[in-house]
């Protein structure tokens, strides 16, 4: 393994660790706050965070989209009309993203109050599996290492919820819904992120969601900024670190890395979550709970795996 790709790795893993332990600070902010309310002053601060990111971004990037601009003959009708058809995507973008990341952090806040920590990571991450079969309804393919892995993963998931016979928990109930979301969040931002600059979507996307929850949380809640000051450690926890901190390591950590290897690593959140709920908030979990988490495990290494092209075949044939 090279030096970059060590890098790259790392920078990815503390992605997931960053994740995993954000668990924790969405419980730990339920002391304190209602979900909605959390969520609000989460994802505000976060946007708030990425305004200098987005102006840092920018310096860096300035000279070198000036050459390319210099080194590309274009037409002045091209380049007045694009930006324009840009910031229009951007905004629908962005707002689509936001209402989504709304109806989906929303439910996940509400689940973690009735679940733990470490099963609340294992179940948001099945968005891994959701997406390949989701992608189903805008004809993509499937492989039958995904379905395998979704058959792990519906056995993961009895052995980690179906505690009382073939009940599911009120929480468990409600996070597996917020994975449904979030496997529509990813395709939509699949759709757009080719569009429109990928940190200036999110940017956006936090703010819609803030505004959105703490208009729900006015409405439905009583917050009081006494008692948000009194959540501060994980609204900037949530807001800080997990959104701005990690979403702009995510895009470093991308960049020239296998995007299949990439999305392995991050889902390692899972993996974090558990050990941060038992290290900081004493959450233990049963056999049964930890078999369930390791049939979770394979079966997002399954659904990760790179299927090897016939072209390869043939040649070691």
């Amino acid at each position: 393994m090279n030096k970059f790709i060590l890098r790259q790795s790392l920078l990815l893993f503390l992605t997931a660790v960053i994740w995993g332990i954000a668990f924790v600070a969405q419980s730990a902010g339920m002391d304190y706050v209602g979900p909605f309310t959390y969520n609000g002053a989460r994802c505000i601060l976060g946007g708030l965070v990425l305004l200098p990111c987005i102006v840092i971004l920018d310096m860096i990037q300035g000279e070198r989209k000036a050459d390319i601009r210099q080194e590309t003959s274009i037409t002045q009708s091209q380049t007045t009309g694009e930006p324009a058809k840009n910031g229009r995507e951007l905004l629908i973008g962005g707002l689509c993203c936001g209402v989504i990341l709304f109806a989906a952090s929303n439910f996940q806040q509400f689940g973690i109050q009735y679940t733990s920590v470490g099963k609340a990571g294992f179940i948001t991450a099945m968005y891994i599996l959701l997406v390949p079969v989701m992608g189903l309804f805008v004809h993509k393919k499937v492989g039958i290492k995904v379905w395998i892995g979704v058959v792990f993963a519906v056995c993961g998931l009895y052995l980690l919820c179906m505690t009382n016979g073939i009940k599911l928990e009120k929480g468990d109930t409600l996070v597996l819904v917020c994975a449904f979301i979030f496997s529509l969040h990813i395709l939509v931002i699949d759709y757009f992120s080719p569009k429109v600059d990928g940190v200036r979507m999110s940017c956006i996307q936090f703010w819609v969601c803030g505004i959105l929850s703490l208009v729900c949380g006015f409405l439905f809640e009583e917050p009081d900024f006494g008692s948000i000051i009194a959540a501060w450690q994980p609204v900037c926890y949530g807001g800080i670190m997990s959104c701005g901190v990690a979403y702009t390591l995510q895009i470093i950590g991308q960049k020239g890395m296998n995007p299949t290897v990439a999305s392995l690593i991050l889902s390692l959140e899972s993996v974090v979550s558990v050990v941060a709920g038992f290290l900081i908030l004493h959450q233990a979990m049963s056999r049964r709970e930890l078999l369930g988490c390791c049939f979770m495990v394979v079966a997002i290494v399954l659904a990760q795996l790179p299927n090897r092209s016939r072209k390869c075949m043939i040649e070691e044939d």
